[in-house]
């Protein structure tokens, strides 16, 4: 039966597992096992990972994945893909070497200014506020100087600051709206910084300005934020329609017309956006993951620039144009190549060098090229012969372990199943037919 305890966080790691081990698990030697299975072998790299976040126990692991044949601005990569689904790897490989003869992707970032802000409230008149911060702006980025001075030697930065006025909204809201290059860095951290100071300089100052009470202001929080509409990269794939011609069933024709019928369907159907999306994000999470970055602020500020118009819609769009067809995505992605995790995991350090230790800017255009490439082999396979053909026969080894299916049972059922169509009930027939 479940409990409460105190002090949790203070108890040694042995103490931690002997306590979930107690209170939860029936077989207590078996889930004690289990928990030391995945710890490594290494005692100084499994201090490493214990010290990542708090109240480790033990270790989560993801397969490691490669995707080679990708030709980005004429430049050949082979990407890292941390993920747990069938098929995706797969797919991001069939089309890298789908576009590696048809000119490959090009890539251009459009911008990296990303953004944070001081929520406040104000019981006065706007105007003496709006004087307050003419006034206060110039000291607002001296005081921040300790912070930026190291940031600024590189070349980034706060680049502006504004006043914000969202009263409409809720009463006596205001925001200061910064923005800032972070270059090689995600930058979490820094905004974060620099905003706090911002707020401590508003707040403290105000009282020294005429017409303002210590009273008036009072800061809610500051903090970054994790929607980056000026933080783009856009990648595109394009050819000859008549190039389009890797099946022999299918017209290159009729392949770039329901192509392109797909994509549109996902720019207006809000309920196939979402699935259309996330098969983009299976392969920029991979990579994100892989490279020691933040997946799930990625995620957020991707989906909210998916709605950014007022409904939901695709990130990705295509056309023919001339008789050349275009398929392109353009996308909201902070990255960073230092600090964090990046210096820190050793995977992420292998990935990084895999990547030929790529700037912010570069893993900006990579991460795209994986999202562009995924969708581009989910809808070549929605459109021609559907998901599930290719699907199931990555998840066959997923059932087969799932019934501990030994080497010869494999080899005979991967045979099968070349021949056969894949599904959950099927294999399990094939399993117990074999084994009778």
């Amino acid at each position: 039966m479940s409990k409460s305890i105190s002090g949790f966080s203070k108890l040694s790691k042995s103490k931690k597992i002997d306590w979930v081990v107690d209170t939860y698990f029936s077989n207590k030697e078996e889930a004690k096992t289990i928990i030391k299975q995945y710890w490594n072998a290494n005692d100084k790299l499994q201090q490493l990972h214990d010290e990542f976040i708090e109240n480790t126990i033990t270790n989560y692991y993801l397969p490691l994945g490669i995707a080679p044949n990708f030709l980005v601005n004429n430049n050949l990569y082979t990407i890292p893909m941390a993920i747990e689904e069938s098929s995706v790897v797969a797919a991001a490989s069939k089309a890298a070497k789908f576009w590696l003869n048809r000119g490959g992707f090009k890539t251009e970032v459009i911008s990296t200014t990303k953004i944070g802000q001081v929520h406040f409230t104000f019981n006065g008149d706007y105007n003496i506020l709006k004087k307050y911060f003419q006034h206060i702006k110039p000291q607002l980025i001296a005081n921040a100087k300790p912070i930026t001075k190291n940031m600024e030697k590189r070349g980034g930065g706060i680049l502006d600051i504004k006043l914000i006025d969202k009263t409409n909204s809720i009463a006596n809201y205001y925001q200061l709206h910064a923005t800032f290059e972070t270059l090689d860095a995600m930058g979490a951290n820094f905004i974060n910084s620099c905003l706090e100071s911002f707020a401590n300089t508003f707040k403290t100052e105000a009282i020294y300005f005429d017409g303002i009470k210590d009273s008036d202001i009072d800061i809610v929080m500051s903090i970054l934020s994790n929607y980056v509409p000026e933080c783009l990269v856009r990648a595109e794939v394009s050819c000859k329609v008549e190039e389009l011609n890797e099946d022999p069933n299918v017209s290159p024709e009729d392949f770039a017309h329901k192509f392109i019928q797909a994509v549109q369907i996902a720019e207006v159907e809000p309920y196939r956006a979402v699935t259309h999306n996330k098969g983009i994000m299976n392969g920029i999470d991979a990579v994100v993951l892989a490279t020691g970055n933040d997946f799930r602020a990625v995620e957020a500020g991707v989906h909210a620039y998916a709605s950014r118009n007022g409904s939901y819609s695709s990130l990705t769009h295509a056309k023919v144009d001339n008789g050349i067809f275009k398929f392109w995505i353009e996308i909201p992605l902070a990255l960073g190549t230092v600090g964090g995790l990046t210096g820190l995991h050793p995977l992420v350090k292998l990935s990084l060098e895999m990547l030929n230790k790529p700037s912010a800017k570069e893993l900006m255009m990579i991460v795209a090229v994986a999202g562009l490439a995924q969708n581009f082999a989910a809808l070549r396979s929605l459109t021609t012969t559907g998901i599930q053909q290719g699907h199931m026969k990555m998840h066959l080894m997923n059932i087969l372990n799932q019934f501990n299916a030994n080497d010869n049972e494999k080899t005979t059922l991967i045979e099968h199943f070349k021949t056969n169509v894949v599904t959950h009930s099927a294999v399990v027939e094939a399993i117990e037919n074999l084994r009778r």
